[in-house]
């Protein structure tokens, strides 16, 4: 079969940007508008961030195409779970700040966009690799992805809000590549050994694990540069 492009699966979250605090700190600023913040601390509301979002599911393949409403109220009651018990409001209350973290999650002015992926996927393209994001994510993250001005780099953005699937289930992969020209030469890139790495290389991909080191035999870098080397010695 002839090579009909190279591209490169890039992981969002932890690898292209970053929200500090991620889902914990999104709560904290909720709680501060609403004047409840005082006297919480963020260490009491991270165990409730720890289950009830699909990608803590990765088994379960959920339908394609859902509606970003419904996806945002299937954790509602994660959320409002966690202002009950550190907000100390009853139900009404702690199901309207639950309604709230949607919008504070997608404030654009709490994500940092690392400062080496532009340069990095800008040499990238220059050297014939096509990108793609495959991300555990939120339905409106091409929306983010657009107002964090990296959108002009990516020729599709896949989140598994839309897809229905989770990494690092195999499925995930599988959707995304079919997309892709056959016989494409086909990586994947981002920071978890477990979803990104080995479930890359699950579903017969090649992987390079990004910004963490671990012992693993698994190629790694923990600046995105490294990224250029290591396709350069093996893809």
């Amino acid at each position: 079969m002839t090579n009909s492009g190279k591209y490169l699966l890039w992981d969002f979250d932890g690898t292209l940007a970053y929200r500090p605090g991620q889902w914990t700190d999104t709560v904290m600023a909720v709680l501060h508008a609403a004047g409840l913040a005082h006297g919480v601390d963020r260490e009491a509301v991270r165990p409730f961030m720890n289950a009830g979002f699909p990608w803590h599911e990765p088994e379960v393949v959920r339908p394609a195409n859902q509606a970003a409403d419904a996806w945002w109220q299937g954790l509602e009651p994660v959320f409002a779970r966690a202002f009950r018990h550190v907000g100390r409001v009853g139900h009404d209350r702690a199901t309207e700040l639950a309604r709230q973290v949607r919008g504070a999650y997608l404030d654009a002015t709490a994500w940092i966009v690392y400062d080496d992926v532009v340069p990095t996927l800008t040499r990238l393209s220059g050297l014939g690799w096509r990108h793609v994001v495959h991300s555990n994510h939120v339905p409106e993250l091409p929306q983010l992805i657009s107002v964090l001005e990296l959108g002009g780099h990516f020729e599709a953005i896949y989140t598994s809000a839309v897809t229905g699937v989770e990494k690092p289930h195999p499925e995930a992969f599988h959707r995304v590549v079919a997309t892709l020209p056959a016989g494409a030469t086909v990586w994947m890139v981002g920071d978890s050994l477990d979803a990104d790495v080995r479930g890359a290389e699950a579903a017969g991909l090649p992987a390079i694990l990004v910004r963490k080191a671990t012992e693993a035999s698994v190629h790694q870098c923990l600046h995105l540069d490294g990224v250029i080397e290591t396709l350069a010695r093996h893809a």
